[in-house]
């Protein structure tokens, strides 16, 4: 299994390769040179496995010869072990058709744990083969960091390097992130937004010497291995409603797309998938694309979904490229139109492609709210802010031939603030994080520039090694 660029003018690697390089070094991003397909009878054989076991083998199509599957279902057990459920993503049924599958039982409350811990695992196997050390600067939006920062803290091969937007997560998402006291982990509260945050990390695995230096990687949806790695659980909801035979659709709240594009290459990889629905807050840049053909840059506004307050979703280049025919050249010109424009210049018979499979719902704060309120009187249910949207998405655009799945991605106990404005309910946070307000925090608040991560992350690595 090859590896290329969406700008089409970086090296074709292997998956450990492009597992420790994340960002390619003409500023695309990495996909399959040919995407694995299953027949019906090869999804059929998958039905039943245990989710760890079946995540070794989705995730085995995709490393090829560098990483055997025998090693991957060790690697997945490991990773899944300390989940409180033991589906590790149970399904559960709302109304009539649709359904919620919970991606947040892992250490973090959240979804991005779903690959964050075997990700953990895969960077410890390749580095301990290598003999090697890198260090991984990401942004988070709120929940990836935590995440990231869970799944790596105290290995000694890694050193961890975390931005987050000052003052624009949930309260329960900063201290998660900040009240982690290891050598190897550093996090930096940046006076920006979240875009601004992704922005100095392309910065940083731009300055082509620096990233040679520090031994850059990334854990942010950047890294392909972090959407092979969530595309398990995609397969695992459609094998249990009976897929290969019936088709399904999946309703996923999101911002930087990465989550909804692992539903797209479960698709591409022959899963009966009939319609991907978009949710969004907002910050609506992917719904008015969606539904009008308009990806203008706008200002990002501060919701009760934070992790979805985000303007440049960097994953839509995947899905782009591939909507282009695999046109490097012109995919890089659209993407480097949009970055100095604002606007990015989609051509239409493009974005009629992607309506075709996608469709796109926006919710305001107040509209969250009711959703939330919603669920709560008349399905008994309690969905965070970011998987209330997702649910509205999924029951505005279900369909009576096949079930609608929502993905629910995060607890509610993280946004405790919006669920008692909703509900009048404070959900208690789990026993392991209990004590989680009276932890001391270790952070530093830099300026939203380059200079200032590329000192932070050498400061870092000085004081790892």
């Amino acid at each position: 299994m090859r590896y290329i660029s969406t700008r089409g003018e970086a090296p074709v690697l292997s998956f450990s390769d492009v597992l420790l390089t994340g960002l390619a070094e003409d500023g695309g991003l990495y996909l399959p040179q040919t995407w694995p397909s299953l027949s019906p009878e090869e999804w059929h054989a998958l039905r039943g496995l245990p989710y760890p076991e079946l995540a070794a083998r989705i995730l085995s199509l995709f490393t090829g010869d560098d990483i055997d599957e025998a090693t991957l279902r060790q690697l997945c057990a490991k990773a899944y072990a300390g989940f409180d459920h033991p589906a590790v993503v149970p399904v559960v049924q709302l109304e009539n058709g649709l359904f919620v599958q919970e991606l947040f039982h892992g250490p973090t409350l959240a979804f991005k744990d779903m690959a964050m811990q075997i990700l953990g695992h895969l960077f410890e196997h390749v580095l301990s083969e290598r003999d090697s050390h890198v260090t991984i600067v990401g942004a988070t939006s709120g929940d990836t960091g935590s995440a990231a920062i869970e799944a790596c803290r105290g290995r000694k091969r890694l050193s961890v390097i975390i931005l987050h937007p000052k003052g624009r997560t949930s309260e329960v998402q900063r201290r998660q992130m900040t009240t982690v006291h290891e050598a190897n982990v550093t996090n930096l509260a940046v006076e920006g937004t979240f875009d601004d945050c992704q922005d100095l990390v392309k910065a940083c695995f731009a300055d082509l010497t620096f990233r040679k230096d520090m031994h850059l990687s990334a854990v942010n949806s950047i890294n392909w291995a972090r959407i092979a790695a969530q595309i398990p659980y995609y397969v695992y909801a459609a094998l249990n409603f009976g897929a290969p035979g019936q088709d399904v659709s999946f309703a996923v709240p999101t911002g930087n797309f990465g989550n909804i594009l692992a539903a797209w290459a479960a698709r591409k990889m022959g899963l009966p998938v009939s319609r991907l629905c978009v949710g969004s807050n907002r910050n609506d840049i992917l719904t008015r694309f969606l539904n009008k053909n308009d990806m203008t840059m706008k200002d990002v506004v501060p919701s009760l979904s934070p992790s979805m307050d985000i303007q440049v979703s960097s994953n839509f280049e995947r899905l782009l490229f591939e909507l282009l025919d695999r046109d490097a050249a012109a995919c890089a010109r659209i993407m480097t139109s949009f970055r100095s424009s604002g606007h990015m210049d989609v051509p239409e018979q493009t974005w009629e492609k992607a309506r075709t499979l996608f469709s796109g719902l926006a919710l305001d704060d107040a509209q969250t709210e009711a959703e939330i309120r919603h669920l709560h009187q008349n399905s008994h249910y309690m969905a965070d802010p970011h998987s209330a949207i997702g649910i509205a998405a999924g029951r505005k655009f279900r369909d009576k031939n096949s079930p609608m799945i929502a993905v629910a991605t995060a607890h509610p106990a993280k946004f405790p603030d919006a669920m008692v404005a909703a509900t009048g309910i404070h959900p208690a946070l789990p026993e392991h994080l209990a004590d989680l307000f009276s932890r001391k925090e270790y952070y530093e608040t830099i300026p939203a520039t380059a200079d200032a991560v590329k000192n932070a992350v050498r400061t870092a690595v000085a004081n790892t090694h």
